[in-house]
């Protein structure tokens, strides 16, 4: 029997669908004055609906040309402080925010039609809270950060699972080992935009832009108050 012919993959882009499932209501008029109690409710709700891999998150940077650059990774915890990430020093990402220690996260939440943008400055944390988040994750991240080569080109791929074999064993030998160039980071937020979903697409966009501390201003979302303005955008 012959196989199938293959979908020309403009046919079998266009034949996606997006959202063909009943999405929340999202009322920005009950949206709280900062953005870090929305952002916890909305990562509960992505939980709740079974959202896999809810705390995974793309991280853009800029390297030393300007040029954008993304990838996925997992956020570390979300608090007053900002929303944080952590990874080698060493790595691309690591070089690229020790010249512009600036970056933007995406969260995407399919399932609810939800997205969260945050911008912002990034800080590096101090090497005691680097080692602690780097000794509170799992052997494989131990081990992952052992290898301690990340972005740098490997020679075969057999040279890669050797590496990796050698770090699982001192991982798990060594479970209080240091690995001194992972750090944490920080992505303090200065903008922070919610985006619901709708399937008519009368999306819901509201955007938080951080103010002087203690200004009290007014937006179509509602009165502002603790250094955060809203705003609604045109979808």
């Amino acid at each position: 029997m012959n196989a199938p012919t293959p979908r020309p993959f403009s046919a079998l882009l266009h034949a996606q669908r997006v959202w063909d499932t009943e999405l929340p209501d999202f009322d920005p008029a009950t949206a709280p004055p900062a953005p870090l109690p929305l952002f916890h409710a909305w990562f509960a709700d992505a939980v709740a609906a079974g959202q896999p891999e809810p705390h995974a998150m793309t991280l853009a940077t800029a390297d030393a040309d300007g040029l954008p650059d993304v990838r996925t990774l997992l956020l570390h915890d979300a608090d007053e402080r900002g929303f944080h990430f952590a990874s080698h020093a060493t790595s691309a990402k690591g070089h690229q925010l020790a010249a512009r220690p600036y970056a933007a996260l995406g969260f995407y939440w399919p399932g609810l039609g939800r997205q969260v943008r945050v911008r912002g400055p990034v800080t590096r944390c101090a090497p005691a809270e680097s080692h602690a988040d780097l000794h509170a994750r799992s052997t494989g991240a131990l081990a992952a950060a052992l290898t301690g080569t990340q972005s740098e080109v490997v020679e075969s791929v057999a040279a890669l699972h050797r590496a990796a074999d050698a770090a699982w064993e001192r991982a798990q030998a060594e479970p209080d080992t240091e690995a001194p160039s992972w750090t944490r980071y920080v992505v303090e937020p200065a903008e922070v935009e919610f985006f619901q979903g709708d399937a008519r697409r009368r999306h819901i966009r509201l955007r938080y832009r951080r103010t002087e501390a203690g200004t009290a201003t007014g937006s179509a979302a509602g009165p502002e108050t603790g250094g955060w303005t809203r705003e609604l955008l045109w979808p």
